[in-house]
């Protein structure tokens, strides 16, 4: 073994006198400690030599008595240092014998600064150990511990005599146990120091019901975990000699604890905000639930579900979404942080399912308050889940708490968040259930726009379905089809329209017999939601009465000028009247885009009519075209919906139209499933009305240009 440097630090001499005082041995510290080489010192009398003259008579007095056999002396001596000084030197003199009994006397020295030094050192280090409010540890080159202070034993729990002798593994069994072993190596190795390092303490255990739920998605501990602050440090001699490492623990649990809460607050805070910009952010009903879903998966819990009470969505106020008793939900949106059996679990989105009093979700929907279950028991999972099968599935997936906060606004219970918590060993708490309740009840509102906005587009869809034509109309001389395809769900409904009215004739012109008329409208009202099928329906409705009176079409358009001007309103329509007797069709224009003529003879192309000003516009004059229409020839009537893209040049979308009417011969209602797959986007932004009529041949007819139809498209 290296031998210890203490002696090094406190220069130790040693000097031997004979039995006449004479220096018969000199060490090199001597000549450190007295200023006298050996040379100078060896075979001189040490008390002139080294003692001031009025103390000679006392040290040969004390030299007599250890001589003599009385005992060793020890103290501090005054002596003469060769340069004049008197210094005061620490002595430890006892009697030597040789081995024919020959007596010598043995002083050992050294400087009374140095030893004072020293002992003040050593006093100071063992009272900041023993008093300081830091765990301090001394390791040996093993790395097992050697020292340990009281604040240790406190913060580790543990008394000294279970850490001495182990290793830091061995005494503190923690999860970070490997990684403060391997920082000891470390240290201990390069010297080079590790400073404030966290590391996890052993989990001090607490008590939790025996039939907690429990699976592999989450850890079996369930307490209190402290948190400590590490420093190490190499130990070494004033030669540079490694002796071990010295380690330093600040029990920083609180600390942790608070800064951790801190940091759930600037997190809850950030998902609030976060749910202002990411719920709600269109009027679609189960988007705006998925929205709220994925949101606090898995910033809040690691399962999220919301249902809705079935009859939310039947009306606008719905009189039985609280009370007692049963409860009917549909599941808008089911969302889990990871893949897990607990989804299995789940109402199927889109699936309605009915929840006895007994189910937490029902009495949080009845209540109208939260329901929280910290921790979740094999008792509680039958009133979470919907069947036993679900509940043994959540059982499996580890669920041990769960939370369900009501989604309210304007006074009514929507429905319910469930939330569940597995691999998040951390139970719903207090704030939790705060956190969930203002995100639950800014979706509320959302849920609820998207409620009242799907219903009332159902309401404006149905009106507006109501009014346009139902089943197809007996029209003489002419075939006729029809498409009404409202915008996308995330659009309200617009006010297109379409008809085919049979006109009264004179004698052999009368509707349903020989000569008699049609008049196919089309037409669209600006705006959307039932404000534009309310005027679509009362401008058709004009429409069919100016039709009646046999007006010519500049004339009905001129009329219904007026009529959509007192109604505030605006709108774009397109009137033609089909003569199968003069084998023409008349046809005026209100800002429409132009209609497709397909000749039973020729290639399909977009009449040049004068395009007219919307209707509502008032003071500008419509005109009357007139084109020739014979048996075979189809006129296409459209609202811009078909053809009308932001992405696309309204050329290129006309020209496309007539491209597909250019194809092989198809009937009029595979022309309108045609146009419609071929031309209308995905989430439409807009309606579209369609109306394709193709004349008849008339009794009697063998074809051609006045006969039936030849070869072509529509």
């Amino acid at each position: 073994m290296e031998p210890g440097g203490l002696l090094d630090v406190l220069g130790v001499a040693a000097v031997v006198l004979d039995a006449r005082g004479r220096i018969v041995l000199w060490s090199p510290q001597a000549e450190t400690v007295f200023g006298y080489s050996a040379a100078e010192a060896l075979g001189r009398p040490a008390v002139r030599l080294l003692v001031a003259e009025p103390h000679r008579e006392e040290v040969l007095a004390l030299f007599a008595r250890v001589m003599a056999g009385e005992g060793p002396w020890a103290g501090v001596f005054p002596v003469l240092h060769r340069d004049g000084r008197i210094v005061p030197v620490e002595f430890r003199n006892t009697r030597l014998e040789d081995d024919e009994g020959r007596p010598y006397a043995l002083g050992l020295a050294t400087d009374r600064a140095t030893v004072r030094r020293v002992e003040q050192d050593l006093a100071l280090s063992s009272r900041l150990v023993a008093h300081s409010p830091i765990g301090l540890a001394v390791l040996d080159l093993d790395l097992r511990f050697v020292l340990v202070n009281p604040a240790l034993e406190r913060i580790t729990g543990l008394p000294a005599a279970g850490h001495l002798g182990r290793s830091f593994g061995q005494a503190v069994p923690s999860p970070d146990s490997p990684t403060v072993e391997q920082a000891l190596r470390e240290v201990l190795r390069s010297g080079v120091p590790v400073l404030s390092r966290q590391v996890r303490g052993p989990v001090r255990e607490r008590e939790r019901p025996q039939d907690a739920a429990a699976g592999p998605d989450r850890p079996e501990a369930d307490g209190t975990e402290p948190v400590w602050s590490v420093s190490l440090y190499r130990l070494e001699t004033t030669g540079r000699r490694v002796v071990g490492v010295a380690a330093a623990v600040v029990d920083v649990t609180e600390q942790h604890r608070a800064e951790r809460a801190a940091a759930l607050a600037r997190n809850r805070l950030a998902v609030i905000a976060a749910a202002s910009e990411r719920v709600g952010t269109t009027l679609d009903l189960d988007l705006t639930a998925r929205e709220l879903a994925q949101l606090v998966v898995p910033e809040l819990a690691d399962i999220a579900a919301v249902d809705v009470l079935e009859d939310v969505l039947t009306g606008p106020r719905p009189g039985a979404a609280q009370g007692s008793g049963p409860a009917v939900f549909r599941a808008l949106a089911v969302e889990t942080a990871y893949p897990t059996v607990a989804r299995e679990a789940a109402d199927p989105v889109g699936t309605a399912a009915r929840y006895g009093a007994e189910r937490l979700v029902t009495r949080c929907a009845r209540t109208g308050r939260p329901v929280l279950v910290a921790h979740v028991t094999n008792a509680d999972l039958p009133h979470i889940a919907r069947d036993g099968t679900a509940a043994g599935l959540l059982r499996e997936a580890g669920v041990h708490s769960y939370l369900a906060v009501p989604l309210r606004a304007r006074g009514l219970v929507l429905g319910v968040l469930d939330l569940k918590r597995a691999r998040n060993a951390v139970p719903f708490d207090r704030d939790d259930v705060l956190l969930a309740m203002e995100l639950a009840a800014r979706a509320a509102v959302a849920i609820d726009n998207a409620r009242w906005y799907r219903h009332q587009q159902r309401t404006a869809l149905a009106l507006q379905r109501h009014l346009l034509p139902h089943g197809p109309t007996r029209l003489h001389g002419l075939d006729a089809a029809y498409r009404y395809q409202p915008a996308s769900s995330a659009v309200e409904v617009g006010g297109d329209w379409f008809d085919a009215i049979p006109l009264p004739g004179d004698g052999p012109g009368a509707a349903g017999a020989p000569g008699g008329r049609t008049a196919l409208v089309v037409g669209d009202v600006m705006g959307s939601g039932i404000n534009a099928a309310a005027t679509m329906g009362q401008v058709r409705t004009a429409a069919r009465t100016l039709a009646g009176l046999g007006l010519a079409p500049s004339v009905v358009l001129t009329e219904l000028d007026r009529t959509v001007a007192g109604l505030d309103e605006m709108a774009t329509c397109l009137y033609a009247v089909y003569d199968p007797e003069a084998g023409t069709c008349r046809i005026a224009n209100a800002g429409h885009p132009p209609p497709v003529l397909v000749p039973a003879d020729g290639l399909p192309r977009l009449l040049d009519l004068p395009a007219g000003a919307p209707l509502g516009v008032g003071g500008v004059p419509f005109e009357t075209e007139e084109i020739p229409f014979r048996p075979g020839d189809a006129l296409v009537l459209y609202t811009d919906g078909l053809v009308e893209t932001r992405d696309q040049d309204i050329d290129v979308r006309l020209d496309a139209l007539t491209a597909l009417l250019a194809g092989p011969p198809r009937s009029l209602e595979e022309t309108c499933d045609l146009l419609l797959d071929a031309l209308r986007e995905p989430d439409a932004p807009d309606d579209v009305a369609l109306l394709i009529a193709r004349a008849r041949p008339r009794e009697g007819s063998s074809g051609g240009p006045h006969g039936g139809p030849k070869e072509g498209a529509a």
